[in-house]
């Protein structure tokens, strides 16, 4: 070890050398920054989409953090969807000549300006007073898709408005086909291309964490619901929603089968993938059934407590439509290089919801366009280390799962 001198000009005791080294390395640490001494002070300060998980944790109340951060049971496939990302490593490429990687895909006709996109979160003025309105013009100024949940606190149209262009409608189907088909025919009025419907809530789900953190909020939570959060009745609050307007708030039949596919198709003019997909099995039989795409998706780990990550669905799923229909994918996407497997896996696009909501809660929409912007350049930086002149010429040579070649 090379020594030190202090300033009287002595060698430095090792062991005070090592602890300042230690220290030196600690200040540059993210553990301390989650202690709040080193974080942003505004969006644009931020290095990485996981510098606003703290700023978010601080701005939120406990319940509506619980909503954010919950998974189901013991949050075990909620973190199974950042471990996943680790299985997978990069193989790089060097001198290739990359100086402007092309990162433009094609979604369903439309050329998106990178395979990015915002997956649907609910009720999102729970994390800032704007909500999806924030949200709409940070995806507009980003050049990005945003896809509107059915239990949105504002309407497709409003959304549509202030993007300029409609997003894309995730929906929670209601009970009854007379329902069901109003709010997809006002959807599709509104401009939506592609109708995702969601299929991994229909079960139920046991979300703990978040019912652990609402028993600790102190807040009179029925000043702003109409039933308890926890606790109340789902469709009572379903209809104070904009979305369900006019309708029951009933949603999610437990009835539901693969015949739903082709209902839903023959009411309406767009594109209509399932959200929600975690097999081979059921990725075929959504093809088959007349799906324009699939999402490999676990709900962010707040739907089943399967123990997988989506990273590690998503092969087997890429593998078995066999290139008929495009595939999607959610869960645990934190980093540039996170996207670039999946796209290597051979997914279209990715999905980040707790990012951006993060970004959201911190900052409003200048937090949302910076966690989309941070990707956009850790993105393209990877596609340059890796020798990769576009989105399109990713391939799975670009990657190894656990060491081997894919």
């Amino acid at each position: 070890m090379t020594l030190s001198f202090c300033y009287t000009g002595q060698p430095m005791n090792p062991n005070v050398q090592l602890r300042r080294e230690f220290l030196r390395f600690l200040a540059a640490s993210p553990l301390l920054a989650q202690q709040g001494d080193l974080l942003p002070a505004s969006a644009k300060d931020a290095l990485s989409t996981m510098d606003f998980e703290p700023l978010a944790h601080k701005a939120l109340p406990p319940a509506h953090w619980g909503y954010l951060s919950t998974g189901v049971d013991d949050d075990v496939t909620l973190r199974a969807n950042r471990e996943a990302m680790q299985h997978y490593q990069l193989r790089v490429r060097h001198l290739a000549g990359v100086t402007a990687p092309d990162l433009k895909t094609q979604v369903f006709g439309t050329t998106w300006d990178m395979p990015i996109y915002a997956s649907a979160v609910g009720h999102q003025k729970q994390f800032h007073p704007e909500g999806e309105l924030a949200t709409a013009r940070a995806t507009k100024a980003q050049k990005t898709m945003q896809m509107l949940s059915t239990v949105s606190n504002t309407s497709v149209e409003d959304v549509t408005k202030e993007r300029g262009s409609a997003p894309w409608f995730q929906l929670y189907i209601p009970n009854t086909w007379d329902e069901t088909e109003k709010m997809v025919k006002r959807a599709e009025a509104a401009g939506c291309p592609v109708l995702a419907w969601t299929i991994d809530q229909i079960g139920g789900r046991n979300t703990e964490t978040l019912k652990r953190l609402a028993r600790t909020d102190t807040r009179e939570c029925l000043s702003c619901h109409v039933s308890h959060p926890i606790t109340g009745n789902q469709a009572a609050r379903n209809r104070t929603r904009p979305m369900f307007a006019g309708l029951s708030g009933e949603s999610n039949p437990v009835g539901a089968d693969w015949s739903y596919v082709g209902r839903l198709k023959k009411m309406t003019s767009m594109k209509v993938i399932l959200k929600g997909i975690e097999t081979a099995e059921d990725a075929v039989l959504a093809r088959d059934n007349g799906a324009d795409g699939v999402v490999v998706s676990n709900h962010g780990g707040r739907a089943v407590e399967t123990g997988r990550g989506t990273m590690d669905i998503l092969p087997e799923v890429i593998d078995a439509v066999k290139g008929q229909i495009p595939v999607f994918v959610d869960g645990g996407f934190r980093r540039g290089t996170d996207v670039f497997k999946a796209l290597a896996l051979g997914a279209r696009a990715v999905g980040i919801g707790r990012p951006y909501i993060w970004g959201l809660a911190a900052f409003g929409q200048p937090g949302v366009e910076r966690v989309l912007e941070i990707l956009r350049a850790e993105l393209t930086m990877i596609l340059q280390q890796c020798g990769v002149p576009s989105v399109a010429k990713i391939t799975r040579d670009s990657i190894l799962k656990n060491g081997a070649r894919l």
